[in-house]
């Protein structure tokens, strides 16, 4: 797992997982580089999953970002690609990136049949990539929309080999929701404890009282 990037100690830091999540080829390796070196390289090891934890900035607050770089299996004897291959992905993850080529139809289906499996409140953002190749197109910008609107998330169309704001932009997005998620859950818990300590308050003090002497 690749830890380069980071500078402070974690105590002090927020924390946020991401997993990557699409088919084989669509440029999922290419797009987490892209984003925490600004460096575009263009062969990976298609078989292979990688994590990387890097100190980001988002907002000017300073996150530790912990990016799960998937790898769906092919079933034996088919060729079908597993979804229930990022299911331990989707389980670990605060934030899901979910990545589509424009130029592959089945990696646009994937994501659309992904979307049972990822039911909850996880936050999500869609990504159609590699718009460089807009001449082999075959996933339409309209289509990329209806989908994000179907998942209620934001969607965003880039190249990971020409885009650099553009990719930082689509991540720190999510990393935004999951921070908002995040505090909006730690709130919630805090006024529950108040809700909970504050029953306790008045029920000790009206068991009190009903135990006084009366004068």
């Amino acid at each position: 797992m690749t830890t380069r990037g980071i500078r402070r100690k974690k105590s002090y830091l927020a924390e946020i997982k991401v997993a990557v999540i699409g088919a084989p080829c669509v440029g999922k390796s290419a797009l987490t580089v892209r984003f925490l070196t600004k460096r575009y390289i263009g062969e990976y090891d298609h078989q292979a999953e990688n994590r990387h934890k890097y100190e980001i900035m988002v907002d000017g607050e300073a996150v530790l970002c912990e990016i799960w770089d998937t790898c769906p299996k092919v079933e034996e004897n088919t060729e079908t690609v597993s979804l229930t291959a990022g299911s331990e992905a989707v389980q670990w993850a605060d934030g899901l990136l979910l990545v589509y080529s424009i130029t592959d139809r089945d990696s646009f289906n994937y994501i659309r049949r992904a979307k049972e499996e990822l039911a909850g409140d996880t936050p999500v953002a869609l990504v159609g990539n590699k718009v460089d190749m807009v001449h082999l197109r075959q996933v339409s910008t309209d289509e990329g929309d209806i989908l994000a609107k179907d998942f209620e998330c934001k969607f965003f169309e880039i190249s990971a080999a020409e885009h650099v704001y553009q990719v930082a932009e689509a991540f720190l997005e999510l990393c935004r929701e999951v921070l908002t998620s995040k505090r909006k859950s730690k709130q919630s818990f805090i006024d529950k404890i108040d809700r909970m300590l504050s029953g306790s308050r008045t029920y000790n003090r009206g068991k009190s009282d009903s135990i006084s002497p009366k004068e």
